[in-house]
């Protein structure tokens, strides 16, 4: 199957997880997908999985948060001479602490993932779509959110420090970008997701929650796609996502 053209998805991690659900989704549209992630196994399987289903995928090792493997990145997609139509910054990291236990280090490392690649990888996709703009049907840059993009919480300092950033540079972009044809949105979601980092991890929590406590994956994926199909007169800039059982 030949493909037109591509999306890439970054912070793809294990299959069960939503970066590897937006890929697998992405490729059903007959998009290129690049997967991006700082996992080699971890990439390499997710793209055996879309390609064993008749499916085109590419896999980038990449840290987000260094300029360098950025810009690698960039050249990856621009060699493929595939106009890039959807990107998605699904890169994150959470550690819960409590505040006066957060180190310097810590705190920067987090904000680097959450935050700081978010600003490294959206120049350089930015930069790309407009070059772009005459032989791709739309543009969309996405983003991840989550709980704590919206509201602090108690041992989670470091985490709703970045995620809240995260937010404002998504508006700050939709608000530069729109106008020129890239619809740049912020997905929050706020819950727990079906997925081996919660399910496998923390077993007996991911139980307790009960039948659809858990967001489901290609659920997920399925609302970014929608985004992204948005007609441009009427866009959506954020949505947030739960189970309908989620207290909010």
């Amino acid at each position: 199957m030949s493909s037109q053209t591509s999306a890439l998805v970054m912070g793809v991690g294990p299959e069960q997880g939503l970066g590897a659900a937006l890929c697998r989704r992405f490729a059903k549209e007959e998009m290129q997908v690049f997967v991006c992630g700082r996992t080699k196994d971890k990439v390499d399987a997710v793209c055996s999985s879309i390609t064993n289903q008749n499916g085109n995928a590419v896999p980038i090792v990449t840290d987000v948060t260094e300029i360098k493997q950025v810009e690698g990145m960039i050249n990856i997609i621009r060699d493929s001479q595939l106009p890039l139509e959807l990107a998605v910054y699904n890169a994150g990291n959470n550690l819960p602490q409590k505040f006066l236990d957060v180190t310097a280090e810590t705190f920067t490392s987090m904000w680097e993932v959450l935050c700081f690649g978010g600003f490294l990888t959206s120049q350089a996709i930015i930069r790309l779509m407009l070059e772009q703009s005459e032989v791709a049907r739309r543009q969309s840059l996405l983003f991840t959110g989550a709980s704590g993009s919206i509201r602090g919480k108690a041992g989670f300092s470091a985490f709703a420090s970045g995620k809240g950033a995260l937010r404002m540079l998504s508006q700050s972009l939709a608000r530069e970008f729109g106008p020129q044809g890239i619809h740049v949105a912020h997905v929050i979601i706020d819950g727990v997701i079906n997925g081996d980092k919660v399910v496998k991890g923390f077993p007996e929590y991911a139980e307790g929650l009960g039948k659809d406590g858990l967001l489901d994956l290609d659920a997920i994926a399925e609302n970014y796609w929608n985004l992204h199909c948005q007609h441009n007169t009427a866009w959506t800039q954020e949505i947030d996502l739960r189970p309908y059982k989620e207290n909010f």
